[in-house]
């Protein structure tokens, strides 16, 4: 049986470095779908320079799929029609990666994978979150099943966020998979970051799987950092291409500018001290928007606050009427908005909020 491939511009693409957004989810003052803001952010990301979006994912909130909520197929049918340029043709690309979250059990996996492809997204970031009690063998029976459905990228979520421990075995035979196009790395653990990395310079598809940092604490140092692993007689290298991100998912515009940067600087083989310097504001950020001092309590309300700062957002409202900021965290958010002006992308949102609302 033929696998689902992923086109060969999108894969090109998604092997040469893009940013993607982790699409959070827009919500009115009840707490239902607000399609207009929704789909204002799709546009807010793909004007920014965005190569694609990450819809139904921990930023989008995993209630989405909540039988009681029912957001799941809208959210990701929404983002799909305005990547697409369903609604603006003029700005259409065809090399536009969508990429649908997908978790659960291996039933409930096969579903989204289904839903994800018969909607036209190309790939499908599979989450380990959740699985707590499951043997390695049997997330990695999943992955194949589910790698029959659409393309994988593959997801290291760290256990703060609901992730669970993964080693240099897992993913050195998650590597292997046939259909695996893609891997985004976010333990924020050094040391599991760099299993991760030797376990795919290790495998047989090297040079088929893009890495991408999801280490919103470290995003710089991953961009930046040549990883190098001697496999017999030979020293292998592997970069990480791009991010998937829910630090990208405000200060789009800045992020696209710094990966643009950043693959200038390493094909140099020289990083100004300057570029080191940047690692510790976009992680600073990070830690305020992140509610990094909570572990983490804070994150998608943090990232919400931004966006409404900007107005793209018009509330920072969560299904969850309990999730939202922790004590002292807009304080933060303050603070990191008023001493890195220069890391923002206000003045860009200002001159065309109104067109991405229309």
């Amino acid at each position: 049986m033929a696998l689902p491939a992923l086109s060969r511009e999108r894969s090109a693409r998604l092997l040469d470095g893009v940013v993607i957004p982790a699409h959070p989810l827009a919500l009115d003052a009840e707490r239902r779908l607000d399609e207009r803001r929704q789909r204002a952010l799709t546009r807010y990301y793909l004007a920014a320079g965005a190569g694609g979006v990450a819809v139904g994912v921990h930023t989008t909130q995993f209630s989405i799929r909540d039988p009681a909520v029912g957001l799941l197929e809208p959210v990701l049918s929404i983002a799909l029609e305005e990547l697409r340029g369903g609604s603006d043709r003029t700005e259409r690309q065809d090399d536009r990666i969508a990429v649908a979250g997908i978790c659960g059990s291996t039933e409930q996996a096969v579903r989204e994978a289904s839903l994800a492809a018969s909607l036209g997204y190309d790939v499908g970031l599979l989450s380990l979150g959740g699985l707590t009690d499951w043997t390695e063998q049997a997330l990695l029976e999943r992955a194949r099943v589910v790698s029959e459905c659409i393309p994988l990228f593959g997801f290291y979520l760290q256990p703060a966020a609901g992730g669970r421990e993964a080693g240099y075995s897992f993913w050195r035979e998650f590597a292997e998979i046939p259909n695996v196009v893609a891997i985004k790395i976010a333990p924020f653990n050094r040391y599991r970051t760099i299993d991760v990395v030797r376990a795919v310079c290790d495998s047989s598809r090297r040079e088929e799987i893009a890495l991408y940092t999801g280490n919103d604490d470290s995003i710089v140092v991953d961009l930046v950092t040549p990883f190098r692993f001697q496999a017999g007689d030979q020293v292998h290298e592997v970069r990480l291409a791009g991010g998937l991100l829910g630090q990208w998912a405000f200060w789009t515009r800045g992020a696209v500018t710094l990966l643009e940067r950043l693959k200038h600087e390493r094909d140099l083989r020289a990083i100004p001290a300057d570029t080191l310097a940047d690692s510790v504001r976009w992680t600073d950020v990070n830690a305020a928007v992140f509610d990094a001092a909570n572990g983490f309590r804070g994150c998608i309300p943090g990232i919400h606050e931004v966006l409404v700062r900007q107005g793209l957002l018009a509330g920072r409202w969560c299904l969850d009427e309990a999730e939202d900021l922790s004590p002292g965290q807009a304080e933060e958010i303050a603070r990191v908005c008023r001493e890195y002006p220069e890391l923002n992308d206000d003045a860009f949102v200002a001159e065309h909020l109104d067109e991405w609302l229309r």
